[in-house]
């Protein structure tokens, strides 16, 4: 009889990251280097493969905007991105590609869709174990399931499961966007409720469960509307084609451009640490 051999899936937003790398190398340095921050997301994702990660996806917005900002006028843009930032996202993708690196550049959805449709696709996959997805975002937290899809936030070091989720936000993870409808997302653009705080908003979700069945008492009829939008902006779409099977995720080392790209990003180390990894790739 033959075993499933399991396997995790690391999911990665290349965008959280490449915005983390680039304000942390500004931290240490006069100038921004002109790769800096690709450098740095380069380096994280080498250093999930030399910790054993072996099947990994990267979601990136290649244009900031989506169809979410023709359904809010106040949903994020990428007016107030740094230009020296901004010029990083197309580096970043192709970089990865040349490392051998599965990458998702959004345009009409964003990468946390990606992300998504990505831990929904690796979900149904009975060869996989866990998917772990790579980002703080609140909005995340949508796709989590039991213990099986988590959420890993790198700055804490915390892992949240189901129970996890439901402890930080009150609510269980199907109700996130009912929860963010009513207290609002500040990075994403869309204030929430008048006079629904954290709290109240979990209690009525608890109570009533989703917004579609909140009583009368609960949302004035202008205000249901209003949450229901919200709710829309908040609710992560999970049925982008992005693979046929997860074993398209498999890092099997870099391409031969990637000599040439970590020449262009001053970074002959991150190259050196890539052929050491692909040597272990042989001897497994």
């Amino acid at each position: 009889m033959l075993t499933l051999q399991k396997m995790i899936v690391h999911l990665l937003d290349g965008t959280y990251e490449l915005f983390r790398h680039f304000y942390g190398v500004r931290r240490f340095k006069k100038t921004d280097p002109p790769f800096g921050a690709v450098a740095g997301v380069l380096s994280t994702v080498v250093q999930m493969i030399a910790e054993g990660a072996t099947h990994i996806g990267v979601a990136t917005d290649h244009i900031i905007e989506s169809f979410r900002n023709e359904l809010w006028p106040g949903y994020k843009t990428g007016a107030g991105v740094e230009p020296v930032l901004k010029a990083q996202f197309t580096p970043l993708e192709e970089a990865l590609v040349a490392m051998g690196v599965t990458v998702w550049p959004m345009v009409e959805l964003e990468a946390d869709d990606a992300l998504a449709s990505a831990a929904h696709l690796a979900n149904l996959d009975d060869r996989v174990e866990k998917v772990c997805i790579w980002t703080p975002d609140k909005d995340l937290a949508q796709c989590v399931v039991d213990d099986r899809v988590v959420q890993v936030d790198r700055r804490s070091g915390v892992i949240r499961n189901a129970e996890g989720v439901r402890t930080k936000f009150g609510v269980a993870p199907q109700f996130i966007p009912d929860y963010l409808a009513l207290v609002g997302d500040s990075a994403d653009g869309f204030p929430g409720i008048s006079g629904c705080g954290p709290k109240t908003a979990a209690q009525l979700i608890n109570r009533y469960g989703p917004l579609e069945d909140f009583s009368p008492e609960a949302l004035n009829e202008e205000n249901r509307a209003l949450a229901l939008l919200f709710k829309d902006l908040a609710t992560l779409r999970s049925d982008a084609p992005l693979f046929d099977d997860v074993e398209e995720l498999r890092w099997q080392g870099a391409m031969a451009e990637f000599a040439a790209v970590a020449e262009k990003i001053d970074s002959p180390r991150l190259l050196t640490r890539v052929r050491q990894l692909e040597k272990r790739l042989i001897n497994l």
